[in-house]
């Protein structure tokens, strides 16, 4: 017969087993990697009423200050800690413990608490209630829009001229689509500089903010794809022979691989003539384009306008943006449905204070708190979105959750 330790977890709606014995010896591993390897530092996984007895009185002396004898806090930026998973708890002690969470004054708070300590006071506060979610105001603001639902309120605007869904319809004026929001973006903001002339799109994008800009140029990147709408005068196969020269830059058939340089397949052709006639003129100014549009003559502009006007264009690489729901089902894998970890070692959201969860995030983005996985998960994050991430832990409903050894049980081969 074989044995191995089972860890249980035991929750206020039924259990849920973790693993084995490896697990549990996993679990042991981490707590003490980094730190002086101690037998104490294991204690947390076997923490008696008494150790959490004499837990509160270290929270006493040492922790209800700021986090409150209940471990809820009622200060800005400081986090509850009630109902905390209790290795991710003693985890976190012995980090602040060796200054590896940039933060002085819980580093000399913990500076001299001995591993027995650490352990006894992480043990109290786990044992605590949890705090209630954060209420919802009875006149919640309306949801802030996303960028994509954004872009295309903003570019309703833009359909008179540019065709629905950036798909133009009217000779002279360029489709939207198929760009790289890149390129969009410096398009645009050459026009509201001056940089490109044009005195009615000067004034039409005059108002428009940074943020405005970005998610318009979202909104059409995300577009299905489609050719302009107008006829195009010019000899297409010799457009084809010519269009040879371009191909470096703007890719095969018209469509870049570069998110600086426009894809032109699809694009509507008066508008190409008129383009390439004011690079050579310099009422565009681009030093790139200025020498091969000089060299093109106006036969020539036709019959590559036919050619990529008749191409097939193709969508940007760009990835739609998550909702705070769907950013939340991501958070989730690691800690827990609803905020609500399940791995000791992963810190519990549900019902943490929004400001200390949004100030933590944008730590973990700008690298002044360290994790590999935060680190990525954080980097595309705006902070509005953490912000609304913030908020949207903070009102679910915490399940506190102890951990226990069982005792060592046969298993069958």
């Amino acid at each position: 017969m074989k044995r191995r330790a089972q860890s249980v977890l035991l929750k206020m709606f039924g259990t849920v087993v973790v693993g084995g014995w490896l697990a549990t010896a996993a679990l042991a591993q981490t707590i003490t990697a980094g730190a002086a390897t101690n037998p104490m530092d294991y204690k947390i996984l076997y923490a008696t009423p008494q150790d959490v007895v004499q837990g509160k009185q270290v929270a006493l002396t040492m922790c209800a200050s700021c986090h409150g004898i209940n471990g809820i806090s009622s200060q800005k930026g400081v986090p509850n800690i009630a109902g905390q998973r209790p290795v991710y708890l003693h985890l976190e002690l012995k980090m602040y413990q060796a200054g590896g969470r940039g933060n002085t004054t819980m580093t000399n708070t913990v500076k001299y608490m001995n591993d027995d300590a650490i352990m006894k006071v992480s043990a109290y506060y786990a044992s605590q209630d949890p705090a209630e979610p954060m209420a919802v105001p009875a006149k919640a603001a309306a949801a802030k829009p996303n960028a994509l639902s954004a872009g295309k309120a903003a570019a309703v605007a833009c359909g008179g001229c540019h065709g629905e869904a950036g798909v133009s319809k009217m000779a002279g004026t360029p489709s939207l689509i198929g760009m790289d929001p890149k390129y969009f973006v410096a398009a645009i903001s050459a026009y509201k500089g001056g940089q490109r002339k044009h005195d009615m799109m000067k004034e039409l994008v005059s108002e428009l903010t940074e943020a405005d800009i970005n998610n318009i140029a979202l909104y059409y990147a995300l577009q299905a794809p489609d050719k302009a709408k107008t006829p195009a005068a010019g000899n297409v196969a010799a457009g084809k022979t010519a269009a040879a020269s371009c191909s470096g830059c703007h890719g095969d058939g018209g469509v870049s691989g570069n998110p600086a340089t426009p894809s032109l397949a699809g694009q509507e052709a008066q508008y190409f003539v008129a383009a390439m006639r004011a690079y050579k003129d310099g009422s565009r100014n681009n030093s790139t384009m200025k020498g091969p549009a000089t060299a093109v003559d106006e036969a020539t502009a036709k019959n590559l306008a036919a050619y990529y006007a008749g191409q097939t264009p193709k969508a940007p690489q760009v990835g739609k943006p998550l909702s705070v729901a769907e950013w939340a089902e991501r958070c989730d894998r690691c800690h827990g449905v609803n905020g609500n970890s399940t791995d000791p070692r992963a810190p519990a959201l549900a019902s943490q204070r929004a400001d200390y969860l949004e100030r933590v995030m944008l730590a973990y983005k700008k690298g002044e708190r360290k994790s590999k996985e935060m680190a990525v998960m954080s980097e595309s994050l705006d902070d509005d979105l953490i912000a609304a991430l913030g908020t949207y832990y903070a009102q679910k409903k915490a399940r506190g959750l102890a951990y226990m050894i069982l005792p060592l049980v046969p298993l069958k081969k």
